[in-house]
This record gives structure tokens, sequence and C-alpha cells, in this order.
């Protein structure tokens, strides 16, 4: 090999390593990832290594395929309420399930009309009947519903319109055969593949072995088998983790059972600057656990700070909850606090958020957000909050009139 050769595989390794934690990262937000996505040739040229570095670290599998990769994210924890798609509750995830039933059936190409109908026609399983679920495409609500599944399945990448538009079927219904009121899509299969990240699809079940209630549905959906032996149990809780190091905002010590808790104590340094030099997050650890941060703000579904009016009330209400760590508060106490704050602050707020009573609809999102990121804990009323929110305490915020800009001289 040539001086010239040698140096050239100096800088390709250089370029490889310093280009690895872009498409680890990418991977991280969101899991299922099509050519258009930035970082997608970056995650086919490293394919390999990725695949190493999340079955090592995480067990997670990693698909990578011509035109889709796929890292199979399975949650620590699927009764987490925190997790999901914006927007999506029970029944929009049972019609997205359908919509994917039916896509599955469907040739390359589908009208979202012939999805609708096709839909309805799985929606009347005296299964789901029994169950309270019903959709019928009468009301525009529903058909709303439909569409909002649908461009789900658009950001996903499992569909790809061709023709038409959305909106025209909310409004115009789903009689008739106007082609105003309806799209065309192609169906991505490859894509549509790797939708469900279950570790078995949830039809496998013999009809008198399936579990009988949602939560041990979900449970059995992402088991995984563990070995026996020290080092399979070693591993096991190394995985369990590293994905929770992944995919939620903190681990308290408290939420951890025994062998967890000791593995962490045990390892929590060493995982923790191991895990941050592959994907860039900054560890902060703390006597009560530890989080792994993204200082950049790409890796979370809430970001905080943030802006807009109930970005800035979250952070109001991180500040005041974090004042009474010891004793707790409840939610209208909550609420008043936001009053309170609306006289000062109001003025940097939409309008509809200075109106007299806004403050209660403004508490509940704030806790929610703040929930969500693991800061506090909701027992009907109450609200505790959890050692991690002191990060956001900050002290009496100081507001100062911006001086004019000076006025340009000629002489100066």
């Amino acid at each position: 090999m040539t001086p010239d050769s040698n140096a050239i595989g100096q800088q390709q390794a250089l370029h490889h390593r310093g280009e690895s934690p872009p498409p680890l990262r990418a991977l991280l937000m969101p899991p299922l990832m099509i050519p258009t996505h930035a970082e997608f040739a970056a995650v086919r040229r490293h394919a390999d290594t990725l695949r190493e570095w999340f079955a090592r670290e995480t067990g997670w599998p990693l698909h990578i395929e011509r035109d889709t990769a796929r890292l199979y994210k399975r949650p620590a924890d699927a009764s987490d309420a925190t997790r999901g798609l914006p927007g999506y509750e029970r029944r929009r995830y049972a019609l997205l399930c359908l919509a994917c039933a039916v896509l599955e059936r469907a040739d390359p190409q589908i009208t979202l009309r012939v999805l609708g109908d096709r839909l309805l026609t799985l929606a009347a399983d005296p299964a789901l009947a029994a169950l309270g679920f019903s959709f019928t495409l009468q009301a525009q609500h529903e058909r709303r519903e439909l569409v909002a599944v649908c461009r789900t399945l658009l950001e996903l990448g499992v569909l790809h319109r061709v023709a038409g538009d959305e909106e025209g079927f909310v409004q115009g219904g789903n009689e008739g055969s106007d082609n105003l009121h309806d799209a065309l899509y192609d169906v991505q299969r490859r894509v549509l593949a790797g939708v469900l990240a279950a570790s078995r699809g949830p039809s496998t079940w013999p009809a008198d072995e399936a579990p009988a209630t949602l939560e041990a549905r979900l449970g059995a959906l992402v088991a995984e088998p563990v070995p026996d032996s020290d080092e399979g149990r070693r591993t096991a809780l190394r995985h369990h983790l590293t994905r929770r190091l992944h995919d939620d905002p903190v681990i308290y010590l408290d939420g951890l059972d025994a062998d967890l808790r000791a593995y962490f104590m045990n390892q929590r340094g060493t995982m923790a600057t191991r895990l941050c030099d592959a994907t860039g997050l900054v560890a902060e650890q703390r006597a009560e656990g530890l989080a792994l941060a993204d200082e950049d703000g790409e890796l979370t579904d809430v970001a905080m700070p943030a802006e807009g009016t109930e970005a800035h009330v979250t952070l109001l209400v991180a500040g005041f909850l974090s004042a009474r760590q010891s004793s707790g508060t409840s939610t209208d106490e909550v609420a008043a606090f936001i009053a309170g704050a609306r006289q000062r602050f109001g003025k940097f707020w939409r309008k509809s958020a200075r109106e007299a009573g806004s403050e209660h609809e403004l508490a509940a999102i704030a806790l929610e957000r703040l929930r969500r990121l693991q800061l506090l804990h909701l027992d009907g009323a109450r609200v505790r909050p959890l050692p991690a929110l002191a990060r956001f305490a900050v002290g009496e915020a100081e507001l100062r009139p911006t001086a004019p800009a000076p006025t340009a001289s000629l002489f100066d």
C-alpha cells in the first residue's frame, strides 16, 4: 500500500470515528428512519458499528436496509403512561393499529376513502364492540381522527401522499366519489413492517393463553428471555438501566428494585461515562439518581426551558415547586401561584392566558409537562416534587426596561 493510500485510510478512519455519534443520536429519535432523514446515509455507512453498539449496550436490535432503518427500542417500563405520540390516547392507538392492519393487506396504492371503508369493517369486530369501541366516520370529529392517524403514518414514512388532500375528506364527508374529497397514497411496505417494535406479535397467543389485562399484554409484548446464568442476569440489568438512561429523563434510586439498585450503584459512573462518550449526552449525577442530559434539546419530546406561554408558565411553576420539595402542594395552590404570576408576567403571555380563570388550564398543562419529565409526581390533586426539579430552582427574576438604541451621528 502506498503512503498516499495509508493517509487516505487514516483520514477515513478519523472521519468514521468522528461521525459515529450523530447517526447514533439520530436513531434514538426517531428510531424508524427513512431515506429522507438527514442522517440516513450516515446510518447506513456505520451500520455494522451501530448494530454492535446497540446490541451490546441496550439489547435493542437494529435492522438497516436500503430504504429503511429501524432501531427496535423496547421500553424498560411498559407501564409508563408518559410515553406515546402527541395527542394519542387508547382510542387513537386502536385506530392506528386498525389502519396498519388495513395497509398490510392493501395494494401498493390506496385512497383515504378506501382506507376508511376497510377500517370500518375491522372496527365492527364484536370483540372491539364488547370493549366499548365504536367508529363510524359519520361525524366530522371521527373523520378528523382518521386523518390524524394518516398524518402520523405520513410522518413515519409508511404512507407517501401522491395526490389530494386530507382536509377535503374531513370537510366533505365519507360519501360520494368526489376526488376533491380524497387523497391517494403509496404504501411503503418495508417501513410498515418496522412499525411494531414488540418482541412477539400480539396475535401469536392462543386464545386461552392471551394475557387478560392491558398491562399484562403490554409486558408480554416486550418481554425478552434472560439466560439462566450470572452473566446473563448482569447483562439484563445493564440493558434495563441503559434503556432507561436513553429513554427516561432521570433514574431515581428509590424507583429501582434491590438487584437493579446494587448494580447501578456499583456501575453508574462507568456506565455514564461510556454512554456519554457514545451519544454526546452529559451526565448529571445526584445522590438520588442519575440523568443523561441533552444540552441541545434534540433528544426530548418535552423541551425545558422553551419558548411560548406554556413553556414560560412551566418554568415558573418548576421554580415555585422546587422551593416546596419537602412539603409538596396541591393543584389549586399551583393555579393560585399562576394567577399571581400573571399580574407580573402576563403581558408576555398570549391573550387567552391573561384572562381570569385561565390559571387552572395553565396549571394542568405545566404539571403534565413536568410529570412527563419525571420532575414531579401527581396523586390526584396532590403534587409531590421530585429531586431533579431542583435543577430549575432560580432566584427572583429582575425585569429591566430595554434602553433605546443610541442615534448615530455623523460627527461621532
